[in-house]
């Protein structure tokens, strides 16, 4: 996928953006210096270009009961089951992310339970159960010490 060149408007559109995605556009164009038309115009083309995925609201996992966050880290058997296995993880609704990975495993999959029990339960029947599988490593996140978007500072013009 090509990238897309961002001028100085676009990157302060898109911080405003990133902070609050509730912000109302009229609100970054009296920021922006430009009209609410052209600020409409240009997150319009944002997201077309693929820069913007949408917007979401953030939750409190441990605030909705999910008290255990774990990370685990999947080896396939043969790399060619990557595929099958990935349909096989977004079947697993306790898995918020995937990704592919570099080094000892090929998949790392970021899920959430309510406690170790039910941890247990979706790695045993969940996981376990796809076909390719070679091992698996679970790491449990003890505390998330900060999260953050992407800093658009480090994007040159």
């Amino acid at each position: 996928m090509p990238k897309v060149a961002l001028d100085a408007i676009d990157r302060k559109i898109l911080k405003y953006l990133i902070k609050n995605a509730r912000m109302p556009f009229l609100e970054i164009a009296r920021e922006c210096g430009i009209s609410g038309a052209a600020i409409h115009q240009r997150i319009r083309k944002l997201d077309e270009a693929g820069v913007i995925l949408g917007s979401r609201l953030v939750v409190n996992p441990k605030m909705m009961g999910f008290d255990v966050c774990a990370h685990v880290s999947i080896t396939l058997r043969d790399p060619k089951l990557l595929s099958e296995a990935i349909e096989e993880l977004k079947k697993v609704p306790e898995i918020v992310e995937c990704h592919f990975i570099t080094g000892a495993g090929n998949i790392l999959a970021k899920l959430y339970c309510v406690d170790n029990e039910h941890l247990m339960r979706t790695i045993f029947d969940g996981i376990l159960h796809i076909q390719g599988l070679a091992s698996t490593e679970t790491m449990i996140s003890l505390q998330e010490v900060f999260q953050r978007e992407i800093n658009i500072d480090f994007i040159e013009e």
